[in-house]
Formats: C-alpha cells, sequence, structure tokens
C-alpha cells in the first residue's frame, strides 16, 4: 500500500469513528500544497466541549486499534476543548467546536484545498430515510 494510500485509509476510520459519535461536516482534504506541514487533514466539527473530546478519544481510540496502532506525535487543545489538534505526521486530525469555525485562521486555506473523497457507506437511518 502506497504512503498516500495508508494516509486516506487512516482518515476514513478517524472519519467513521468521529461519525460514530456524531461530528459534524467530516471533510478530508489535500493540504501538501497551501500549508505544506503534512499531507492532509481531516477536519470535523462538534456541537459542545464535550462532544469535541469525545471526538478525539474515538478518533485515537480508532486509529489506535484498528489503523495499526497509530499514535499522534502530538496533541493540541485539550485543556480549553473549543478545539483538538491530533497531528500523526503524514495526516493531522482537527476537531472543533462549531462555534469556533467561522473565526478559524486556517478554514480559509481549506477552501482552496483538493477534497479527498473517503468514500464512507451512507449510515443505515439515512438510507432507510431515503426510500
Amino acid at each position: 500500500m502506497s504512503a498516500l494510500q495508508s494516509t486516506i485509509e487512516a482518515l476514513r476510520l478517524a472519519a467513521v469513528a468521529a461519525d460514530r459519535v456524531k461530528a459534524t461536516d467530516i471533510v478530508a482534504f489535500d493540504v501538501t500544497g497551501p500549508i505544506a506541514i503534512t499531507d492532509a487533514m481531516l477536519i470535523a466539527t462538534a456541537s459542545s466541549e464535550r462532544q469535541v473530546l469525545a471526538v478525539a478519544e474515538e478518533v485515537e481510540k480508532e486509529l489506535y486499534t484498528k489503523g495499526g496502532k497509530l499514535e499522534p506525535l502530538s496533541r493540541e487543545g485539550l485543556d480549553e476543548a473549543r478545539w483538538v489538534l491530533l497531528d500523526y505526521g503524514d495526516f493531522v486530525i482537527h476537531i472543533m467546536h462549531e462555534e469556533e469555525r467561522q473565526y478559524y485562521d486556517l478554514e480559509r486555506l481549506w477552501q482552496d484545498c483538493p477534497a479527498i473523497d473517503l468514500e464512507l457507506p451512507q449510515p443505515a437511518e439515512n438510507a432507510s430515510a431515503a426510500q
């Protein structure tokens, strides 16, 4: 598996974990050009400080148990819980409170980055509601 494929698979696991604890606006970007500090970034939004921490915990657990014991090189923001940044080297997971999103400076950069299609399965309740 190529390094890019490994990164995308890890982001897919993180997105599934974030979705499991009801994160919203889960999206991944290729940030190699504009940011150049990592290859990819996954952004998940949460509706409360408690949910920010729950998403971060679930993502870490998923990447450790199903991602080949991946652990972040660093963690930031855990004290305030308005946002959490998990740096895995090749990719970064950023979880933020929905009220912080409009003020977050990096969002301007994300808009210029290509999105990564994680090809996540649709939740069962959404599929049954569509029928």
